[in-house]
């Protein structure tokens, strides 16, 4: 199932609408440092890997915009103990 995630910068998250839902992952920036403090999945569409793909975009959006990271999110943060790859994201 291909999920298309927006940037919604008005309410500084990233957003996948599906099936009448929308699961985001919010942000905070300043001074080149993008705080993710929550990532809502809806239990309509949890199972689908929405919270996952939400954090793979966001720490991406990180990367190409040379910004580090605080993993306010516990799921932020577990994703980034997970996957050595983005320990140099971290703030």
């Amino acid at each position: 199932m291909l999920k298309t995630i927006k940037h919604n910068k008005q309410k500084q998250r990233f957003e996948i609408h599906l099936e009448g839902h929308v699961g985001y992952m919010s942000y905070v920036l300043n001074d080149g440092v993008i705080e993710y403090d929550h990532t809502i999945v809806p239990r309509e569409l949890g199972g689908k890997g929405i919270g996952t793909e939400l954090v793979k975009y966001g720490l991406a959006y990180a990367r190409v915009n040379h910004l580090k990271v605080i993993p306010s999110c516990s799921f932020v943060a577990a994703f980034i103990n997970k996957h050595d790859v983005y320990q140099d994201l971290l703030a």
